[in-house]
């Protein structure tokens, strides 16, 4: 399908946002995991790692969808049927937006398929439509995890957002400075301030207010980052990928980086983590970031 149509009116998915988080917390459907953080400095990129308080309740869900596995031998998909209390809006005849049930970030917004479709399976026009019109409602890091060996906890196609600042008072983005150094050739962007293998494209910071026809122009650049690291499906525009990746989108760029390994040391890493945000279950693995250092720790799970 060429043509979509949204259904998102505009100006109003913020507030759409905040009231149903409201109500999903009152109601108990939303379950946000409480976090402390510290930064942890390295050539000049404060990376922000938070550490759960608590992780019983995803750990618990996590057991229940196993167990609904074991029983009908199917994957457990949290999104087909979705629950109510955490749907937010629709956004167009291809996608719709969910609260993030176990959200770490306040306001953490899914954007998902109304159609199963592989988490694995490249992005289309119709996933930046949705992309382009979300992130045009407020300020926002996107993010894909393609793949578990990126960080993919679900099968079903989703992408996820969150509002900047990462923290408040904070800076918006942690790479910030290391995107900001980056050399442009050919529309493709690298930065030394990365020790692993990456690609960056600028984008017009104005795609997100005409996010229909802009979609097909950040499909392009998209696509000419995977390539550029290797990264192609069956015909090159679509079907399953040749490898699993993180996507990282502002208004102004999109970063793709090549996966080999889910963890370092039991740390699990997800895109989040190369936008400078690591996340620890315990004292243990905040030693461990700080020992080995954030960046160490992403060019492991980085393809070489």
């Amino acid at each position: 399908m060429s043509e979509n149509k949204l259904l998102l009116a505009s100006n109003t998915l913020w507030e759409k946002l905040k009231q149903q988080t409201e109500y999903a917390l009152v109601s108990g459907a939303l379950e946000p995991i409480p976090t402390e953080y510290e930064f942890v400095e390295q050539d000049n990129i404060p990376f922000l790692v938070r550490i759960l308080s608590n992780l019983s309740r995803k750990d618990e869900a996590r057991k229940e969808q196993e167990k609904n596995k074991v029983v009908t031998a199917k994957d457990f998909n949290p999104f087909l049927p979705y629950e109510n209390d955490l749907f937010v809006a629709d956004i167009s005849r291809t996608h719709l937006c969910l609260l993030n049930k176990y959200n770490v970030v306040d306001y953490h917004l899914l954007i998902v398929t109304r159609e199963f479709e592989e988490q694995e399976n490249l992005l289309n026009l119709q996933d930046f439509q949705a992309l382009g019109s979300c992130m045009g409602e407020f300020e926002s890091l996107a993010f894909y995890n393609s793949g578990k060996t990126a960080g993919a906890s679900q099968r079903h196609k989703h992408l996820q957002i969150v509002p900047l600042p990462m923290v408040p008072g904070g800076e918006k983005i942690p790479i910030d400075r290391a995107i900001a150094t980056a050399k442009f050739n050919n529309g493709i962007g690298v930065t030394s301030k990365f020790p692993f293998r990456h690609a960056i494209a600028k984008l017009d910071n104005v795609w997100v207010h005409s996010p229909i026809e802009s979609a097909t122009t950040i499909l392009e650049f998209y696509l000419i980052l995977l390539k550029a690291l290797g990264i192609e499906g069956s015909d090159g525009k679509s079907g399953k990928q040749s490898g699993n990746y993180n996507l990282l989108v502002t208004r102004e760029w999109m970063l793709v980086v090549p996966r080999s390994y889910e963890d370092f040391q039991s740390i699990s890493v997800n895109s989040l983590g190369f936008a400078g945000t690591l996340l620890v279950k315990n004292q243990e693995q905040m030693n461990i970031i700080k020992e080995h250092k954030p960046l160490t720790i992403l060019r492991h799970v980085a393809s070489a």
